[in-house]
């Protein structure tokens, strides 16, 4: 790949006399595939440039922007660039994506009337806008892999493969232990995540606006020191480490005399060292043995399609009220549920009313440990768990650490990153319009928490054979629940409502019949899909009470794939309403003993 700097400026564009050598404009790299794929990394003042360039090759351009947050530094450069402006050139932009913006509303927002003339409707260019989360997706023959990283905005990095040859581009990071501002001691945790994505790459580009005496009074504001970039460029085993993102302060000679003093610390098998600069281009080869990132037909899509339809919850475990009151400020504008636990053991009760996406704990909290096993074992999946205070690599089974000082938008953004990561990207069912209706009339049949019976059990066995199938199920919605009445090839008795598929049957009261999980971005990412039982066929109707609300269904489920044929469905069906009048025929008992 040929990669250009266009801008390598942080924050601020600095043009002058002082910023000659290493450039003065912000964020903006070019990178050309062995294809002739365009791609233009981030559109800081430096797009400008670029943009005039490639309408001097007289021809239309076709391209693709990929952008790691919308911090004004990395966009600034997107309402200067010719060619969106012009009828013929097509390009495609893509950014992360947060919990109900998209990228175009963040765009429009910067070219709004007060702050500039002319709006988004003033590009000529056919542009689409594709909005990101973690994974991979392909470009022509490159192939892409984002990762969310340590800002005060949600930030993205980009790891370019193609021709063998590998770019990562990882810009607006700070250290997720400060303790690492430094460069020194050992990576762990999400610092050594951080390095493994970038593992064996062939040129890293590295956020590195500060030196580690600068850190402590810059700490929250989202950048790296040089020599964090550095060990880090050197966990990775890169071949070549690029850094950018220069402090708008930072004159040529001060650039120069980092880039001295950091070479004091290199190591014979570090990656070759140097400085972006504005101008610099290079040819990037595949080494010998690439290492490539190989996440199998499994790896989410990066591509996020639409917005967030669920509204994401997060539990806090904390005594210090002070610190409830500052997590509750952070997410005061998102659309996100927070539960809060002052006492440690009322945290269970609360999970299981509403199971959490995200735990937050005090990092004094006895034995979060046990607590967290105690959540995860009723919730049916993993639970990622923060810890609140305290220093140093996260411990136990957390994930991760907010470590004090920290500010409320910091926390914000750090709870975006770890609610989106944390997210499986599976579709949680509605809640139907006459919900309260539906859930009186199953409260009339009175068979929730009933005992097993032989009379649905042989139900359950009969679709079992019928349809060749593992497990089969009698599937009944409560309001925050799935129980089961009957179970044929499982073990369990209930799950939590929002991880059923039965129920999505129910909210739609209507037959939902899934061929492949895998390849149905409602359910790919489901905890019952990557984990046990792997679930990968599932189709269920719905059972009726009598007055007509759906209240839950026989499903039939298959560790492989499968196609249900037009009377397999029917015959689903029809075993449905003969289970709808075993229960038709209890409520008739039971009205006539009670007469």
């Amino acid at each position: 790949m040929r990669v250009r700097f266009w801008g390598t400026r942080g924050s601020l564009a600095k043009p002058g006399p002082s910023t000659l050598r290493y450039g003065g404009n912000t964020s903006c790299v070019e990178v050309v595939s062995p294809a002739g794929t365009r791609l233009v990394i981030d559109c800081g003042t430096g797009g400008h440039e670029l943009g005039n360039a490639i309408m001097a090759e007289g021809k239309p351009s076709r391209g693709h922007m990929l952008i790691s947050h919308t911090h004004w530094d990395h966009i600034q450069g997107i309402p200067f660039f010719t060619p969106f402006f012009v009828p013929g050139h097509e390009w495609d932009l893509y950014a992360p994506q947060g919990f109900q913006e998209s990228l175009k509303d963040a765009l429009a927002g910067q070219m709004e009337y007060t702050y500039f003339p002319i709006t988004l409707d003033a590009f000529g260019g056919k542009l689409r806008y594709h909005n990101l989360g973690e994974g991979s997706f392909t470009i022509d023959d490159v192939t892409i892999h984002t990762r969310y990283l340590n800002h005060p905005a949600l930030t993205v990095a980009f790891r370019l493969e193609a021709g063998g040859a590998v770019v990562v581009y990882a810009c607006d990071h700070e250290p997720h232990s400060r303790d690492m501002a430094d460069g020194e001691g050992d990576l762990c945790g999400e610092d050594l995540a951080h390095a493994e994505f970038m593992r064996g790459a062939d040129l890293i580009i590295h956020d590195a606006q500060y030196i580690a005496p600068e850190f402590a009074a810059k700490r929250g504001w989202g950048h790296s020191t040089v020599e964090y970039a550095l060990r880090v460029g050197r966990a990775a085993g890169a071949r070549k480490l690029a850094l950018t993102h220069h402090d708008p302060s930072r004159h040529d000679g001060a650039v120069d005399d980092v880039m001295a003093q950091l070479s004091t610390r290199t190591l014979p098998d570090d990656p070759e060292l140097f400085a972006a600069a504005e101008g610099m281009v290079i040819d990037v080869a595949p080494a010998r043995t690439p290492t490539l990132l190989r996440l199998g037909q499994e790896a989410p899509s990066a591509i996020r399609e639409g917005a967030i339809a669920t509204v994401p919850s997060m539990l806090l475990i904390a005594a210090d009220p002070s610190i409830a009151e500052r997590i509750g400020k952070a997410v005061a504008d998102e659309p996100v549920h927070l539960s809060y636990a002052p006492i440690a053991e009322e945290s269970v009760k609360l999970a299981r009313r509403r199971v959490p996406s995200l735990l937050l704990a005090e990092a004094a909290t006895p034995g979060i440990d046990d607590l967290v096993a105690k959540i995860v074992r009723d919730a049916g999946h993993d639970v990622p768990l923060v810890l609140v205070g305290g220093e140093g690599p996260p411990s136990g089974v957390a994930v991760d650490r907010l470590e004090e000082p920290w500010s409320v938008e910091y926390a914000r953004t750090r709870i975006r990153t770890w609610l989106l990561r944390g997210e499986a990207h599976w579709e949680r069912p509605p809640i139907p319009v006459d919900e309260a209706d539906r859930m009186a009339a199953l409260r009339a049949l009175d068979i929730l928490d009933t005992p097993q019976e032989e009379r649905f059990d042989r139900h359950t066995r009969l679709a079992a054979a019928l349809f060749r199938v593992p497990v089969s199920l009698i599937s009944i919605i409560d309001s925050d629940r799935q129980w089961f009445k009957s179970c044929f090839g499982a073990d369990m008795s209930e799950t939590p409502r929002e991880l059923s598929f039965c129920a999505h049957a129910v909210a739609a009261r209507s037959m939902l019949v899934v061929p492949d999980t895998l390849k149905d971005a409602r359910f790919r990412d489901h905890p019952m899909v990557q984990g046990g039982p792997r679930l990968r066929f599932y189709a269920g109707a719905p059972i009726y009470a009598p007055g007509g609300q759906p209240i839950g269904t026989l499903c039939i489920i298959d560790t492989r794939p499968r196609v249900m044929t037009e009377e397999e469905q029917s015959l689903l069906r029809d075993l449905a309403g003969m289970i709808e009048s075993e229960m038709d025929m209890t409520r008739t008992v039971d009205i006539a003993s009670a007469r």
